[in-house]
């Protein structure tokens, strides 16, 4: 069983190798990854973005209405 398990091992590392993408290098002048970096950051800030969050009601804890805490009366 273990010369069987080797084998299975050997063949699935084979066909990973197989599949492997290389990362093609960063090829941007300075001045160019300064600017996008300037396009990609947020407006607001990083303070608007606790407060956003923190309105938002948490739905975790609560009940389903009606949750089944009813009496049953049809017999």
């Amino acid at each position: 069983m273990d010369k069987r398990l080797a084998k299975r091992h050997k063949r699935k590392v084979a066909r990973a190798k197989e599949h492997v993408k290389v990362s093609e290098p960063d090829v941007r002048t300075p001045e160019e990854i300064k600017a996008a970096r300037e396009a990609s950051r947020p407006t607001g800030g990083h303070g608007n973005d606790a407060n956003v969050s923190s309105a938002v009601p948490s739905f975790r804890n609560r009940q389903a209405p009606g949750g089944g805490s009813a009496a049953k009366t049809d017999v």
